[in-house]
């Protein structure tokens, strides 16, 4: 898990694509609300998961509502 998710959030879905390079990550807060982030696994990170483009700030009522706004935001979730 990335420094990303704060550790009191719990991963309630995690989508890679089949090149097993990306990967959303659904998450569920403490407060009841939920949201994702995008990241990335190359070789020169030794294999460790980066965010991409810092989505996890984002909050939504709903595990549907932030998997609506990842797909939305993320072009590749759609074919994943």
């Amino acid at each position: 898990m990335s420094d990303r998710i704060d550790k009191s959030w719990v991963v309630v879905a995690s989508i890679e694509i089949p090149e097993g390079n990306r990967c959303v990550d659904l998450f569920a807060r403490p407060d009841g609300t939920f949201g994702f982030e995008e990241f990335r696994r190359d070789p020169e990170d030794s294999g460790r998961w980066t965010p991409v483009r810092f989505f996890s700030d984002a909050t939504f009522p709903s595990q549907d509502a932030a998997m609506a706004a990842a797909t939305r935001a993320v072009p590749w979730l759609t074919e994943a």
